[in-house]
């Protein structure tokens, strides 16, 4: 703009402009009423861009209009308009601001009733538009850890609870949320794992006896591979290091005869601590000749939290690919449960799999999660799908976040004790993250003497409920617990990594009345103990100054006596086997595997008694122990180990 332009602007300022013509007025605020009425009872869809059709709309427009007025006309009209404004508009809308307010239409609520179901509105086209700049470019606040966009139920929860509503009222549509192509931890810090500190070294003078219930879940090795693929270390309660352990194939030793399981033990050097030796004590199930027929009730979440692609969505995949497995003579029902819970396929066998299928596709998520509802009706379903020699089974699945009726862990625990003696088994699966309520599922799997897994992809989905499927839900010994005295002239400390959870006191193991872990046909049990032996200059604790002379108790050449107690499935009397732990056994055939494994998870944890051991150590050992790896699974925990690595870093 030249300097004459300007001093002619400055100018018509110091005249003054015209004041305000009282019918001008008048004549404007009419007509601005009128169109704000109008537009108050339009029912025509909005508009994107004035020209919506055509390529360009709006933002072709503004270039023309930059194109075709010079830079001085423009700055020039711009300032003269904005001057005008200010002086006749604002204090005409000032002055009627308080009758527009009260003018202001409020939307009536739109009301279901039984007849009718919630209006769809036909979204506008959307037409392309150019790329926003690089996240790089822009100058924005740093990105959360986890980049899930959590959905309307878990916006919900974070709020309280439901949203406070008149009855009958439809809330607005929540936008939808992005899909992903593998599922995505959000959220971590809304997610619930059992807490239990890490076991700690045991002198053996003092306390020899360690008693524990059999593991053969396999969830926490789910959880730390969906954390370390997305990006994150996993929360160091989700890890459990004995279902890591277990996840893995081992080469132990059949069962001879009509035993359910054999007992295989080994002993090999510590990696992480000279001077230590680790005892592994295998367990072997045996497999059924015939598989007894199977009734299989399908509880399923279908809350709100359940609608994200990792949950519902994978969950009808899972379940198809169970469906090809399953025998003529097994039997399948569906209960699901939301704001109340409902049998959405009554007893059909397994052959009719388009039924069963078609009432799989059918499911939606929505509404609050009542998890004590579902149950009730499951165990009902299976009672009267039972028959003699048959296998009754609930395979509860969900993402754990139970919120009306009971959802306290331990109240859970009582009721599904209550239902336990019926017979029927209760297994669990897990699916999705952000709001994965792992304490409650562990809960209920080792009360409901069933299993716990984790299904974060089609592939963990096969692993388990198709390779694994006679294992998962075919019970071979019931009530399995675990005691090894140790002998105190052989070995001055001890310490059970991993089954923090699964601890039980010294008089439980001959007490038929305690609960304990369930193995199935073909299942593998992996229990790893780190000794110090007798004289080692690694010992951790001083001797006791007062403490009595310790005795030999037994032939210096046994380090323990393993006991192992056991209940055939729907018998209530155990049977009891005892195996000595001879200091010269050999290392089983995949003991270094399993022992990398377990440092792994140790470190995971932020354990202190691996010392300066790594992740790199840990790595290194696998590598050199992989052996036989035909499903990859081997090859998978090494590529997980570099992850975590470089994480950690």
């Amino acid at each position: 703009m030249s300097g004459d332009e300007f001093d002619d602007l400055k100018r018509a300022f110091d005249a003054g402009l015209p004041g305000p013509d009282p019918e001008a007025r008048k004549r404007a605020l009419t007509l601005a009423m009128k169109n704000f009425d109008d537009l108050q009872g339009s029912t025509d869809a909005a508009r994107l861009t004035s020209e919506p059709t055509r390529e360009g709309g709006i933002l072709r427009g503004v270039r023309k209009m930059y194109a075709t007025i010079s830079s001085k006309g423009f700055l020039t009209a711009t300032t003269a308009l904005a001057a005008v404004a200010m002086v006749t508009v604002i204090p005409v809308l000032q002055e009627q601001a308080p009758s527009l307010r009260s003018r202001e239409a409020t939307p009536e609520p739109v009301v279901l009733t039984e007849e009718a179901e919630p209006p769809l509105v036909e979204p506008a086209p959307v037409e392309e538009v150019e790329a926003a700049p690089p996240m790089a470019d822009m100058a924005a606040e740093p990105m959360p850890e986890t980049f899930a966009a959590p959905s309307a139920a878990v916006q919900n929860r974070a709020m309280g609870g439901a949203a406070k509503m008149a009855p009958g009222v439809v809330s607005p549509a929540p936008m939808p949320a992005p899909s992903f192509d593998a599922p995505v931890a959000g959220l971590p810090d809304t997610e619930a794992f059992p807490e239990a500190e890490e076991n700690s070294v045991t002198v053996t003078a003092e306390e020899p006896v360690s008693t524990f219930s059999v593991d053969v879940d396999t969830a926490s090795w789910s959880i730390v591979r969906n954390s370390l693929t997305n990006g994150m270390l996993p929360p160091k309660d989700a890890v459990r290091v004995e279902e890591m352990v277990n996840y893995f194939p081992y080469d132990y030793p059949a069962p001879e005869g009509d035993a359910p399981f054999a007992a295989a033990i080994g002993v090999s050097d510590t990696p992480w601590r000279e001077g230590t030796r680790i005892v592994h004590i295998g367990l072997q199930g045996a497999l059924p000749a015939e598989r007894p027929a199977m009734n299989l009730v399908f509880l399923i979440d279908t809350s709100g939290s359940m609608e994200q692609p990792d949950k519902l969505p994978l969950l009808k995949q899972s379940f198809r690919l169970m469906l090809g497995q399953l025998d003529p003579e097994d039997s399948v029902s569906i209960v699901t449960y939301a704001g109340s819970a409902g049998r959405v396929l009554d007893p059909t066998p397994a052959s009719d799999r388009e039924t069963i299928l078609a009432a799989l596709e059918r499911l939606q998520a929505g509404g609050g999660t009542a998890g004590q509802a579902g149950l009730q009706q499951a165990y009902a379903t299976a009672a009267e799908m039972a028959g003699d020699g048959e296998v009754s089974r609930v395979i509860l699945a969900t993402d754990g976040d139970f919120n009306i009726g009971i959802s306290d862990p331990d109240d859970l625990k009582d009721y599904i004790a209550a239902q336990r003696e019926s017979g029927t088994y209760l297994s669990v699966l897990g699916f999705g993250r952000g709001n994965l309520d792992d304490a409650t599922m562990q809960a209920l799997a080792q009360t409901g003497n069933g299993m716990a897994s984790y299904i974060d992809t089609l592939a963990e989905a096969q692993k388990v409920l198709v390779d694994q499927l006679t294992g998962a839900l075919v019970p071979i010994a019931d009530d399995v617990k675990i005691q090894v005295e140790w002998n105190p002239a052989a070995v001055s400390e001890y310490r059970l990594i991993g089954y923090e959870t699964r601890a039980l006191r010294r008089e439980d193991f001959n007490n038929d009345k305690v609960d304990a872990g369930e193995i199935g046909a073909g299942h593998q049990v992996t229990a790893i103990y780190e000794i110090t032996p007798a004289g080692s200059d690694a010992r951790m604790t001083d001797p006791l100054r007062y403490g009595a002379a310790q005795p030999v108790a037994g032939d210096a050449s046994e380090l323990g006596f393993l006991k192992l107690r056991h209940k055939a499935p729907g018998e209530e009397v155990s049977q009891l086997i005892e195996v000595p732990i001879m200091a010269d056994a050999a290392p089983l055939p995949d003991a270094q595997w399993a022992t990398a494994i377990a440092g792994f998870g140790q470190i995971l944890r932020g354990s202190d008694m691996v010392g300066d051991w790594s992740i790199g150590d840990a790595m290194a050992l696998a590598q050199g122990s992989r052996g036989e790896d035909p499903y990859g699974y081997r090859q998978e925990a090494i590529t997980l180990m570099r992850l975590a690595e470089s994480l950690s870093q």
